[in-house]
């Protein structure tokens, strides 16, 4: 059997190292964070927000040009009636 002292000795140790242990974390956690970030800036990724205003753009370009494809439409369908009207007079 380990006799009581060892494992107070051990016990004492290890809880020793504790905040080391926490500290080599927050250490690790903020050097993993600054290279991810390093990593994501040469991405040349966007953020939500610009991700949404340039949906946002992007469907108001679809309907203008729906709607400039219906007037086009309509113009061709005038200049067609046009065309018939002015063919039959002569």
């Amino acid at each position: 059997m380990l006799d009581n002292e060892f494992l107070q000795k051990l016990s004492h140790q290890l809880s020793g190292l504790m905040p080391m242990a926490e500290a080599i974390r927050a250490d690790l956690r903020t050097k993993i964070e600054q290279q991810l970030r390093a990593s994501f800036a040469r991405l040349d990724l966007l953020s939500r927000t610009e991700f949404d205003a340039q949906a946002q753009a992007l469907q108001r370009a679809q309907n203008r040009v729906q709607q400039l494809e219906q007037m086009l439409a309509a113009l061709d369908a005038r200049l067609a009636e046009l065309e018939t009207r002015s063919g039959s007079k002569h």
